[in-house]
């Protein structure tokens, strides 16, 4: 038995039998024996129970890539800001505002992984799959996986399918147009401009940076899974709060902003609480003074509470849950 908290960023999570899968057969081999196992990638979008879950857990370490012309197949283990730094050392586009993101890569098409105008949707054109019923390996056109909005098929069918490898079409080129704000004015260029993708990753790495979202050892800002909330879609938007007209008429606003107009703000924690929101983003919740799960799931629920009650917004958890729930 193994603490899960060793291996998730929120350095949360009760014991379970850890299995290690070091190659794509092995992974397949456990997830035979093993029908019920847990999978376990780079334990940054996860939240685990205190006690831990029931079943066993298999730890993906698969890594590596190979590369058809502009199209890499890269191993579900592979750590994924490892294969975005090669990419943009190789000047390749397409993946550039991703940077800094923990977690491996075959975590990325769960959720359709975004941040700062980019999503591996965009990207993505093939997945190695291994269907858990059948037992069958197969690949699949990038359509089969319904991509949305930190979204896609194997988020809607938790545990169906395992994701073995994942292939990206990444051209040699300046970067895709700058479409988000922040990022344009810390590059000072216009939206729809593109730069060197050396020069957007930098800038998106000092961004994540200033908000807590790089892991940093040194920094228990960045003991967290990351954004805690989606961005939700609206109707109507609250009085004052930012929002981005969506092609289906309704409108995607900051989850950010409806938190800390509904009174949490940076560093808030419930009374004799360990976990705590980040004093650098009021998405990301914290865990830097050795808290628990369960403290982590009060938090989370107060967050939830008070911006339902203040906008009538019921806020959508980003991680997976293990064993708990909100």
């Amino acid at each position: 038995m193994r603490p899960l908290a060793e291996l998730t960023t929120l350095r949360l999570g009760g014991p379970a039998e850890v299995l290690e899968a070091s190659s794509q057969a092995d992974l397949v081999q456990i997830l035979r024996d093993h029908p019920n196992a847990r999978v376990l990638g780079g334990g940054s979008n996860v939240v685990v129970a205190d006690a831990g879950p029931a079943e066993p857990v298999v730890h993906v370490s698969t890594s590596g890539w190979t590369r058809h012309d502009d199209q890499f197949i890269v191993a579900a283990g592979t750590n994924w800001d490892d294969f975005v730094a090669a990419m943009v050392d190789e000047g390749r586009s397409g993946v550039e505002a991703l940077s800094g993101i923990p977690g491996s890569v075959g975590a990325t098409p769960i959720q359709n992984v975004g941040a700062y105008g980019q999503e591996v949707a965009e990207t993505i054109v093939g997945l190695r799959v291994y269907d858990r019923s059948s037992g069958e390996i197969t690949t699949w056109p990038a359509a089969r996986a319904q991509f949305a909005y930190r979204d896609s098929v194997f988020k809607r069918t938790p545990g169906a399918h395992v994701v073995l490898a994942v292939a990206y079409e990444l051209p040699r080129a300046d970067s895709a147009s700058i479409r988000y704000a922040e990022l344009a004015r810390r590059l000072d260029v216009s939206s729809g401009d593109r730069v060197a993708v050396a020069e957007v990753r930098e800038a998106v790495l000092d961004l994540r940076r200033g908000k807590g979202m790089v892991l940093d050892a040194s920094d228990p800002d960045t003991f967290s899974a990351g954004s805690f909330f989606t961005n939700p879609f609206v109707v109507q938007l609250p009085d004052g709060a930012p929002g981005w007209p969506q092609p289906d008429g309704r409108i995607k606003t900051s989850a950010a902003w409806l938190i800390e107009h509904s009174g949490v703000e940076k560093g808030f924690r419930l009374p004799g609480s360990k976990v705590a929101v980040s004093s650098k983003h009021t998405l990301a919740l914290t865990n830097a003074d050795g808290g628990t799960t369960a403290e982590l799931l009060d938090l989370a629920r107060e967050i939830r509470a008070r911006v339902l009650t203040r906008f009538g917004i019921e806020l959508v958890p980003e991680p997976v849950f293990w064993g708990c729930s909100l």
